[in-house]
């Protein structure tokens, strides 16, 4: 029996892109001096903008001094079979006194995947910080144990928005 190699490559820009605007968990990470911290989060995408929220503490206190970001989404089937993005820019918290049109855009885009948001209704009301991250670089891998190259293992998977 012939063993297949599994496939890894370079996700297109497009193909990044669209795997973050269909996924709605990753991980944040960002820093502050020499400590790196990750956390998780719901988010949503839409092309160039990261939109979530959060709750007041550690995070937020980090990314005012330092607003450079990550934010990552995987989906993985087995241990050749995966995708993962990275989302890299500046994270921006929302203020609804000052960036009204950006609060707003964010609240509705938050509201598409989950209508009770800042509602009465909301499951974590806790979390009333929106926030916004430029995805200024986003790029991705992926693998199919037992897949067809398309051509692509070439591509360097960056998008720039």
């Amino acid at each position: 029996m012939t063993q297949l190699n599994p496939i890894i490559r370079a996700l297109r820009g497009d193909e990044a892109q669209e795997f973050l605007a269909s996924h709605h968990v990753g991980r944040i990470a960002f820093s502050l001096h020499d400590r790196v911290d990750i956390e998780p989060l719901h988010y949503v995408y839409e092309a160039p903008w990261i939109f979530g929220r959060t709750s007041a503490g550690a995070k937020v206190l980090t990314l005012a001094h330092n607003r450079w970001c990550a934010l990552e989404a995987d989906e993985v089937l087995g241990m050749f079979d995966w995708k993962s993005v990275v989302a890299k820019g500046p994270f921006t918290p929302l203020d609804p006194a000052s960036a009204v049109d950006d609060y707003d855009r964010a609240l509705t885009a938050l509201r598409r995947f989950l209508p009770s948001t800042l509602t009465d209704d909301d499951p974590t009301p806790h979390r009333n910080i929106l926030f916004a991250v430029h995805a200024s670089e986003i790029s991705g891998r992926c693998s199919v144990s037992h897949g067809e190259s398309d051509g692509s293992d070439e591509n360097d998977g960056l998008a720039t928005a």
